[in-house]
């Protein structure tokens, strides 16, 4: 079985910091559009399983958060309002780029989100 890198005493609380910083750019994501809310919770419930079980389990237990969390750990699901949110937030930031960037460079992002969004919208609802 192979070592871990640094022992659990000293993981833990570098993983709750992640955690932190994850939720914090969550919070940052209510509030600007084009930053996303929910990929930051779920890295943060990432960490905190690694680091600190109880936060875990406050977000997996938050009203609004919660639900969409459990869905994506339990079943990889994404909720069918959630991906015409993220799609049509990322058609928008196409159009923004297309608007200020010009070409060629709007190709470039329509081609992330052609990969992205299919992505998002083939999963489990």
């Amino acid at each position: 079985m192979p070592r871990a890198l640094l022992p659990p005493d000293m993981a833990r609380p570098l993983w709750s910091a992640a955690g932190l910083l994850f939720v914090g750019l969550a919070a940052l994501g209510v509030a600007l559009p084009i930053l996303p809310t929910v990929p930051f919770l779920l890295l943060a419930v990432f960490c905190f399983a690694r680091g600190n079980r109880a936060w875990e389990a406050r977000l997996l237990a938050h009203p609004r958060w919660g639900p969409p969390l459990r869905d994506w750990q339990q079943r990889r699901a994404i909720s069918r309002r959630a991906k015409v949110s993220a799609l049509t937030a990322m058609g928008a930031g196409v159009v923004l780029t297309a608007l200020t960037a010009g070409w060629p460079w709007w190709l470039v992002t329509l081609g992330v989100v052609s990969l992205t969004g299919s992505w998002i919208w083939t999963r489990a609802e």
